[in-house]
């Protein structure tokens, strides 16, 4: 039976992971590389593909480091003005 009821999403935060810092550092060096940084972060995003990061400047471990669903959260609250 399906249920109608809509189901809780919750993200558990980790204070000491600085996630805009990460991702501006992934961006940074995508952009060093020649890569088009957008891309790059939304297809590691949406297959969880590692490799679409550069391991230059360690960026792969970096954003590796946080959860996708939290850098998807953190895009969408800035997307729509309510950053934390």
């Amino acid at each position: 039976m399906i249920s109608d009821k809509t189901m809780n999403f919750k993200v558990e935060r980790d204070k000491n992971v600085k996630t805009k810092e990460i991702l501006k550092n992934v961006y940074e060096a995508l952009a060093e590389k020649g890569y088009n940084p957008i891309n790059q972060i939304v297809g590691y995003i949406l297959s969880g593909d590692p490799t679409y990061i550069t391991s230059y400047k360690d960026a792969r471990n970096l954003i590796r480091t946080v959860e996708r669903d939290e850098l998807l959260e953190k895009m969408v609250k800035n997307y729509i003005g309510i950053e934390e």
